[in-house]
């Protein structure tokens, strides 16, 4: 589907790689639903997108409530007339400590932004993207999502969850309008660990963030997936390389990680 004269939702759309998205989207001449927690980011990303922001609708949604996200498309139909298009890319990690530490508070919140979020959003949307002559869905999963990262357990479950209801959903809508990506970023240099409010200095990607893609480069590599009707994107070089990993030997590819990481967990409690 190309995205010129489209109405795209992007969610998480105030920073980090949801912010790169939208800019390229409305360079591209995409109009652009973004969808955030707070005004300020999103006023962030209207000021870059400069002579564009009048394309650049925002809106204000906690995506972990289902009540709040069932509210989003007559918002987005009466400010756009149309949706043709939701990339589900706002997530949180968890703080970095391992699954017998985590408090269920916290794994509630992962799930519930991660997972649910990206399920609310698709079901309140896909009614109305099935009524349009073309559209898309692109659900933001996560290396996480098919390899296990530990102390990253739970972001990982909900990643792997939010990649088999993805293709899940691209079989039930083979027959239609409505075509469906999965992505898998690798290491994105985005705020995501701020954003989450861990409460922990350590970095999800092992200690990888100096050699991050650019979150410019990750929404450039997803839009063109839009545009070219992909189904399955790794986004990044170690994305791609632990996918064929892990295909070949999963147990080793699991040992590898989890020896990378070994230095980065505090000490097991008892």
């Amino acid at each position: 589907m190309k995205v010129h004269n489209k109405v795209i939702l992007v969610t998480g759309a105030g920073s980090g790689i949801g912010r790169e998205l939208a800019l390229n989207l409305l360079a591209k001449g995409a109009r652009v639903a973004g969808v955030d927690l707070a005004p300020e980011p999103l006023d962030r990303t209207a000021t870059l997108a400069g002579r564009e922001a009048h394309a650049f609708g925002q809106f204000i949604a906690d995506i972990s409530q289902r009540a709040v996200v069932e509210g989003l498309p007559g918002q987005i139909l009466a400010h756009f007339g149309a949706i043709d298009g939701i990339i589900n890319n706002a997530g949180i990690i968890q703080p970095f400590c391992r699954l017998n530490d985590l408090e269920y508070p916290t794994i509630e919140r992962v799930l519930n932004v991660n997972l649910f979020g990206t399920l609310f959003v698709t079901k309140a949307f896909l009614p109305h993207l099935l009524l349009r002559p073309e559209a898309h869905i692109v659900n933001i999963s996560s290396m996480g999502g098919f390899v296990p990262v530990p102390g990253q357990t739970m972001y990982c479950a909900a990643k792997a969850a939010v990649k088999l209801m993805t293709e899940g959903l691209a079989a039930e809508l083979i027959h239609t309008g409505v075509r469906v990506t999965v992505v898998f970023p690798g290491a994105v240099a985005t705020n995501i660990l701020a954003n989450s409010a861990t409460g922990s200095p350590r970095s999800a990607d092992g200690g990888v963030a100096a050699h991050a893609l650019p979150a410019a480069e990750a929404a450039r590599v997803i839009v063109r997936a839009i545009e070219q009707n992909t189904e399955r994107v790794f986004v990044g070089k170690d994305s791609a390389f632990m996918d064929r990993f892990y295909r070949l030997s999963p147990g080793y590819a699991a040992r590898a990680i989890a020896n990378k990481m070994r230095g980065l967990l505090p000490v097991a409690q008892p």
